[in-house]
């Protein structure tokens, strides 16, 4: 890249990944200026590839991007600490104690990075991107696992950053506050648009709309130049019959009379206006073919039957589960029946994923009617799963591929990935489930990772859900809609307390 403080500029960039057979950026070029631009899309959509192609840690293969050297990118996985972690917790100037205080981190946070919660984790991630003050900082979805405590604190840090920000994320009220323009990604193409999320779909909406009035204009131009074209022809067809000395025998003044005919070009005239009529016609059918519509896709899912014939799912005497570093959970008598809708909340750190997996050992139903998905899904992980799915008999792969359509990605694109993104791992993870027909739905954070199209699909998908669902969230409009019980985890100090909330 080369160097410019101010901006980034793509120009002509076409980006493909070696298994791909048609690129995934094509002819993208764009301005990115001081502030934050958000990136929005449909999981496959590019977003990850568009921030490392910023940041110059992929090349484009045709076209430049040109901007500052120095970048800092944070991924979507917080599986391994940052490598400055160490130092930002030593340092003590006063930046660093301002990151630190800012977003909550503590001081021993490296050395049990495995016990953190995913939210801790991206906190931590975030940190140390601000806390080196790069010009150009791109960002990979920064609210996945932050309760609504951290994600506050974490917007107020994001919004003080001064340099180039390009912010992918499903938080559609982050993306209106922070965001000065969007990039919507449709592949090959990208359309940059002013203003936050909302401000740029109202806008999204009525291009399409007035492109689908220009389409339909066309084709009626279209079809009734085809109709003139149609009588135009047959008057040609009279006309030539007419001039035709065939059948006239010795009739020499019918022929002198088609004969003057030809010489004032009277009769030609038929001719002349289909030729007109059908150079019109090609221009009219080449327009209606030029605007292109954006393609639409049967979206959600339908569950078959899959209530559980036993009284019971799950039952939990009351204790106390230990969550490690002298910190407990104390909860009471657990139930679960086969069509309750549970909702699990608490902070980061409070032992919501710790209490999920207490409870898988512990269910009363089959393995196999059980669909579990964890909050992350390591990239080893991923590519294991898709290298399953690759190889599933066609029928099943088909059925399962269906189902991850109807969730808004493209299933050839993925099927081409050498490494699934972690939304569209989770898409496929939850097509396999429910094509067993689950008793139980089990989702920690769903919403992670999700495009916001997908995050629509799956509440309509699990609205009419027959089987039972217990989903941990930090988004309430989720849970709001898919649950009619609370569990809360309420942390206070080194003790945690859950209560069942009707």
């Amino acid at each position: 890249m080369e160097t410019n403080l101010h901006e980034i500029r793509f120009s002509g960039v076409e980006f493909a990944y070696e298994t791909m057979s048609a690129p995934l950026l094509r002819d993208l070029t764009l301005h990115l200026p001081l502030g934050w631009t958000g990136v929005v899309g449909a999981n496959g959509s590019g977003k990850t590839t568009l921030l490392k192609l910023a940041v110059g840690a992929y090349r484009p293969m045709v076209g430049s991007v040109q901007g500052p050297e120095e970048s800092v990118y944070c991924a979507q996985r917080t599986d391994d600490p940052p490598p400055l972690l160490g130092p930002l917790l030593a340092a003590m100037d006063g930046a660093a104690w301002d990151i630190k205080g800012r977003l909550g981190l503590e001081a021993d946070w490296l050395e049990r990075w495995e016990s953190l919660s995913h939210g801790e984790r991206k906190r931590a991630q975030i940190a140390v991107a601000l806390w080196l003050e790069p010009p150009v900082l791109a960002v990979d979805e920064p609210t996945n696992h932050i309760d609504a405590q951290a994600r506050a604190l974490l917007e107020g840090a994001l919004r003080d950053y001064r340099g180039v920000g390009l912010l992918v994320s499903h938080d559609r009220d982050l993306l209106d506050r922070l965001c000065r323009q969007c990039l919507f990604l449709d592949p090959p193409g990208a359309t940059l648009r002013p203003g936050g999320y909302s401000q740029g779909i109202e806008q999204a909406a009525l291009e399409e709309e007035s492109l689908r009035h220009a389409a339909e204009q066309a084709r009626r131009q279209r079809d009734r130049l085809e109709r003139e074209a149609v009588r135009r022809r047959e008057a040609a067809t009279r006309s030539d019959k007419r001039r035709s000395k065939r059948g006239l025998g010795k009739d020499n003044s019918e022929r002198h009379k088609r004969n003057l005919a030809r010489m004032s070009g009277k009769d030609g005239q038929s001719g002349r206006l289909l030729r007109q009529m059908d150079g019109r016609l090609e221009q009219a059918r080449q327009k209606a073919e030029e605007i292109r519509l954006k393609k639409t896709y049967d979206l959600g899912i339908w569950l078959g039957e899959g209530r559980s014939k036993r009284d019971v799912l799950l039952r939990l005497a009351a204790g106390v589960i230990d969550l490690g570093g002298w910190r407990t959970l104390k909860h009471p008598d657990l139930v679960m029946r086969p069509d309750d809708r549970v909702a699990l909340s608490g902070s980061n750190g409070g032992g919501k994923s710790t209490l999920v997996r207490h409870l898988l050992r512990r269910l009363n139903i089959e393995a196999a009617r059980l669909v579990y998905l964890p909050q992350e899904i390591s990239a080893e992980q991923a590519r294991g799963i898709l290298a399953e799915v690759q190889s599933l008999p066609r029928v099943e792969l088909g059925r399962m591929m269906t189902a991850v359509s109807r969730l808004g990605s493209r299933p050839h694109r993925l099927l081409e990935s050498a490494e699934p993104s972690p939304g569209e791992i989770r898409k496929i993870l939850l097509a396999l489930g429910i094509a067993r027909v689950p008793h139980l739905i089990i989702m920690d954070e769903p919403t992670n990772h999700l495009d916001l199209p997908s995050i629509e699909c799956l509440e309509e998908a699990l609205d009419g859900c027959p089987c039972g669902l217990l989903l941990v969230s930090h988004d309430e409009r989720f849970l709001a809609r898919l649950t009619t019980t609370r569990w809360q985890i309420a942390s206070d100090g080194w003790d945690a307390r859950l209560e069942v909330v009707a």
